[in-house]
């Protein structure tokens, strides 16, 4: 789902900059990519299941309406940021999905890039106080060099997985200056 959802920002964002006749047909494109998964993805309760064949509740499904795939008060955005905050966070912290029966600790730790990415969909759909505690929850998971693993372990309170980890520090800086750009005060609010 997040792959076929991340198509349809990429898709939107060409056609916002191509040429009216280009821009028409990825539109379009994008539109037949949406109502084929809105009837195949869609978990009965509204919001983006993990897979077709998967009805579990995956934290990277909050980045497609980041990215423009939808509006961010689109009911299934709505509902999908719900069920991810309602399954897989605890502690400030978001889980991609739960593996198994087990608890979600059990499995991996918590991941940094999705906490990050909740940051910026909090930021999305205007609530301000919830981003910058997502944000500063996780900006806190650094390790003493100041580099950030894949993975946070909320019981050790320790890094865990890849390092470094590209994606969490781009994703890092992006949140930041997303962030403060719109806070109180001035761009240098996350120094």
């Amino acid at each position: 789902m997040h792959s076929k959802l991340t198509c349809i920002a990429g898709l939107k964002a060409a056609a916002a900059v191509a040429p009216a006749r280009q821009a028409a047909h990825w539109r379009a494109l994008a539109d037949s990519v949406l109502a084929h998964t809105s009837r195949h993805g869609l978990h009965p309760l509204g919001h983006w299941q993990r897979a077709f064949d998967d009805r579990r509740v995956d934290a990277a499904l909050l980045i497609p309406a980041v990215r423009g795939a939808l509006a961010p008060d689109d009911p299934r955005t709505v509902a999908t940021r719900a069920a991810v905050h309602a399954e897989l966070e605890r502690d400030g912290y978001l889980y991609r999905f739960r593996q198994d029966r087990r608890p979600l600790c059990d499995a991996e730790g918590a991941f940094v890039l999705c906490g990050l990415i909740a940051a910026l969909a909090a930021h999305q759909s205007g609530d301000e106080i919830g981003a910058t505690r997502w944000f500063e929850r996780n900006r806190a998971t650094c390790g003493p060099p100041g580099l950030y693993a894949e993975e946070y372990d909320i019981g050790q309170r320790q890094s865990r997985g890849n390092l470094p980890q590209a994606f969490v520090h781009a994703l890092l800086l992006e949140s930041a200056v997303t962030l403060s750009a719109s806070g109180p005060g001035s761009a240098d609010a996350f120094p």
